[in-house]
């Protein structure tokens, strides 16, 4: 029970767990993502013991992928002592579906100097329970648990987590709380829709996600607002949260198709 399957070094199955929402035939994209991040951190471990950690995430969506098998891989794009820029790229049938660029930046005692003026969310046990699967198909919201403050269309504060496991985590294969979070945050475009996406299709093109600090903990915040403009474009923006408060931004590119 898992979104993911390792069946060798660099091939996956993802399991009906990962569909929808769009099409319940193909993987709802979000714990692509996230495995994108395990494998960065896999690789960087493999090549350096000082745990670099990932600060910029950028995601480029090329297309759909279906519920089935699919590979992984990941080169560096600028080696660095202190700093990185390493991409991974997901394919399936010698087509890549989703490419990765992760700054990793070395950590360094600012301590002193912590703060941000982003407001926090109130935590999860304030906001009431709801269930995305009134609006949305698909074994990947289904998994999720949203606890949800709703404003108005296109705007909400919410909170989600799920018990399932990214990776089958056979053998010592360690999933960190980083990519477990990261697995989370395509979410957030349909957690409060501007319109009814039977209605309405608003898929993203992107995610781009901002890290002051590593997330910690299964609940993963979000402050989010959706945009849409005249001419089919669209944005989801989103102040990203664990349970000690902010930790960065996501944004997400849609295109909009009436």
């Amino acid at each position: 029970m898992s979104y993911f399957e390792r069946l060798d070094g660099a091939r996956f199955l993802a399991t009906r767990h990962t569909s929808g929402a769009w099409n319940e035939a193909e993987q709802h994209i979000a714990p692509a993502l996230g495995l994108l991040v395990h494998a960065v951190e896999l690789d960087r471990d493999q090549r350096r013991d000082d745990a670099l950690p990932l600060a910029r995430l950028s995601y480029d969506i090329l297309g759909t992928i279906a519920v089935g098998e699919f590979e992984v891989s990941v080169s560096v794009l600028r080696p660095g002592r202190t700093i990185e820029l390493v991409e991974a790229v997901l394919s399936a049938g010698g087509r890549a579906v989703v490419t990765l660029r992760a700054w990793l930046v070395q950590s360094l005692d600012t301590g002193t100097l912590a703060g941000s003026d982003l407001p926090r969310l109130p935590p999860p046990d304030t906001m009431e329970s709801w269930d995305p699967t009134t609006v949305w198909p698909g074994g990947f919201i289904e998994s999720a648990q949203v606890r949800r403050a709703h404003t108005a269309p296109g705007r909400a504060q919410f909170w989600v987590r799920t018990d399932m496991p990214l990776l089958d985590e056979a053998g010592d294969e360690t999933v960190s709380d980083l990519a477990r979070f990261v697995g989370l945050l395509d979410i957030s475009n349909g957690m409060t829709v501007r319109v009814p996406p039977r209605e309405v299709a608003f898929p993203n093109v992107d995610l781009t996600a901002h890290l002051f600090r590593q997330p910690r903990g299964d609940w993963v915040g979000f402050d989010t607002t959706v945009s849409f403009g005249p001419a089919g474009h669209g944005l989801t923006s989103s102040v990203i949260h664990d349970l000690d408060g902010p930790v960065g931004t996501s944004a997400q590119a849609l295109t909009i198709r009436p």
